[in-house]
């Protein structure tokens, strides 16, 4: 979607837009967690607010830059909180399992970047298949370090919640921004 943005303003120097947008997705998924703490520990478990950016990477920006976002997105939260913040985020226990979900989910939304370029509301299906592959490489990875079934499967249900928001949410967002994109588009063309 970006894509067609750059093309139309002839913009050469694609990485610095792009390389801007991941950062500020980056440092959203950095903050909002953090902003979850103020409302209790149990918010980010919830809310998962941290996966959002790393899927509308994906769907925004291509595998590559939604790849990169979801692998950067824990371990810069984790460096950060670790050297100013009293309580790490995430644990480096999870760090492991959060950097294969959150890649997963931006790879997975970006291969169909393309698609959703053409059609935004392409973007629900493509969130719940990349949110579902997402979980289910969550519960191998911790069955493997052997956490019980059931454990897992009680941490999957208390993020249903916030996966369904997201569910909604992300591919929300990416039609409005198409829509703002399309219509940026038609007026460049009126007035040119």
């Amino acid at each position: 979607m970006l894509d067609a943005v750059l093309r139309r303003y002839k913009v050469s120097v694609r990485i610095s837009v792009k390389g801007a947008v991941s950062v500020l997705l980056i440092v959203l998924a950095v903050a909002l967690p953090q902003f979850g703490h103020f409302f209790g520990k149990e918010f980010s478990a919830t809310y998962m607010p941290m996966y959002a950016p790393a899927l509308l990477a994906g769907c925004l920006l291509g595998y590559g830059w939604g790849l990169g976002v979801g692998i950067l997105s824990p371990v810069i939260s984790f460096g950060f909180s670790s050297l100013f913040l009293s309580s790490v985020m995430p644990t480096a226990s999870r760090l492991p399992y959060m950097i294969l979900e959150l890649a997963l989910y931006g790879l997975i939304c970006g291969l169909f970047a393309k698609k959703i370029e053409k059609n935004a509301f392409v973007a629900f299906p493509v969130v719940a298949l990349a949110q579902v592959s997402g979980r289910a490489v969550y519960v191998i990875y911790n069955l493997i370090a052997g956490r019980s079934f059931l454990e897992l499967w009680a941490s999957v249900q208390t993020g249903l919640l916030g996966l369904y928001i997201q569910l909604i949410l992300v591919p929300l967002i990416v039609i409005v921004l198409a829509k703002l994109i399309r219509k940026d588009h038609a007026e460049g063309y009126s007035e040119g």
